[in-house]
């Protein structure tokens, strides 16, 4: 019941900066956990970071001090500043919501940074 799109990804340079969107529609009242996952090619899918309602934020340690996790509830969308880019960063980034139990997952968006 919850649709998540995702949105901002893109080709950076190596130290760039990128800020990715997540739109969520439908029962947007009933989420309460939001976050951002990334998946690089052959690799297992990760958590980035996540937000609750209250705005308590939890990053990985990969990212801590460069990325920065945001939401406006208002707008029922999701932020991921990302600075500082790496090609270690680059994968395909998800969006997240939890209603309890369940979770709903975003189509993606393709990050890559060059060296």
């Amino acid at each position: 019941q919850v649709q998540l799109v995702e949105s901002g990804g893109g080709l950076v340079q190596s130290g760039g900066s990128l800020k990715l969107s997540c739109a969520a529609s439908g029962s947007v009242f009933s989420v309460n956990v939001m976050g951002w996952y990334r998946q690089a090619s052959g690799k297992e899918r990760e958590l980035v970071a996540t937000i609750s309602s209250g705005g308590s934020t939890n990053y990985a340690d990969l990212v801590k001090g460069r990325f920065t996790i945001s939401r406006d509830n208002a707008k029922s969308t999701m932020i991921l500043q990302m600075n500082s880019l790496k090609p270690e960063d680059t994968a395909v980034y998800y969006c997240r919501a939890w209603v309890r139990a369940l979770s709903y997952w975003g189509q993606g968006t393709q990050v890559t940074v060059s060296s």
